[in-house]
């Protein structure tokens, strides 16, 4: 077996096409009206045409209880841009348990959408602001070696 992708039931196609391509800037890769699919990957597909296709079961929206994950290290100007495109939150940024900075948005159907940094990015940050090289390895629970390399790169 091999895993394709995720996919997001959506209640306006062309509201949440124009949100993923216009507000998170993601690139469609195949339209095919009811069904579109993202790099990624992950697809939507149109709640009242999905809704045939596993024999009228109802769908329900603002669950809560799944997301998609996406990364990227300027939070702050990420969050700031999301803001201005009017993004609905579900949280600004916040610190995890692990150090890890994370915001969460919704979609138009209120599927939420959640962008962090990298953990490499999170190590490197924690490095910066003077954690050990060792503690950040436990905190992250990721090895030095993880560490150091993430160090490296964003030294460069």
């Amino acid at each position: 077996m091999k895993f394709i992708c995720a996919l997001l039931v959506v209640d306006d196609m062309e509201k949440s096409k124009a949100f993923y391509t216009g507000v998170l800037g993601l690139k469609i890769l195949s339209d095919f009206g009811e069904n579109v699919t993202f790099e990624g990957p992950f697809a939507l597909h149109l709640k009242k045409h999905y809704r045939g296709l596993i024999g009228n079961l109802d769908i329900k929206s603002s669950a809560n209880n799944s997301e998609l994950y996406f990364e990227e290290d300027d939070l702050e100007k990420l969050q700031n841009e999301l803001k201005a495109r009017g993004a609905e939150f579900v949280h600004e940024i916040r610190e995890q348990p692990w150090k890890q900075r994370v915001l969460r948005i919704y979609d138009p159907s209120k599927n939420i959408i959640e962008i962090g940094e990298s953990l490499e990015f999170t190590a490197y940050r924690l490095w910066k602001e003077g954690m050990k090289e060792e503690e950040i390895g436990r905190v992250l629970y990721m090895g030095t070696e993880f560490v150091k390399e993430a160090i490296r790169k964003f030294e460069q």
